[in-house]
């Protein structure tokens, strides 16, 4: 019997079962799934990310629409101009801008925007001296 040093074996003795043209492989659907998996956990995340960029600018309103009341209604006695400009102010140190601001008498009614773009709220707030009680 001679043994030969440089043969190689044959192709059927080493490659394992052929796939025939009828045949279905699922060789690398794993992959597929695991990359359709990631997309949609990113499109979660970022939908999550968004909603909660929303909810910061609208408190970020409501913060700077509360603090521009009160410094309105603080400043009454400027005039309507005045307790306006004072509210600007603390509504620009807030990070927001007023879009509107009324004063009469003693109460002040200013609405503060927050956000650029898409991302843009609108709060409404209310300030002036407590209402006496009847009787």
């Amino acid at each position: 019997m001679r043994v030969s040093l440089n043969a190689r074996p044959s192709a059927s003795s080493t490659a394992g079962p052929v796939a025939s043209p009828t045949t279905r492989s699922d060789r690398g659907s794993a992959t597929v799934w695991v990359v359709g998996v990631l997309v949609v956990l990113c499109a979660v995340f970022g939908a999550v990310l968004a909603i909660g960029q929303v909810v910061v600018i609208r408190h970020r309103a409501a913060g700077a629409a509360d603090l521009a009341a009160l410094a309105a209604a603080d400043h009454w006695m400027k005039g309507g101009e005045g307790a306006c400009a004072t509210a600007d102010r603390v509504a620009r140190a807030q990070g927001s801008r007023i879009v509107s601001c009324e004063v009469e008498g003693e109460i002040a009614d200013v609405t503060a925007a927050s956000g650029t773009g898409l991302l843009t709220a609108e709060a409404r707030a209310r300030a002036g001296p407590p209402m006496s009680a009847p009787g």
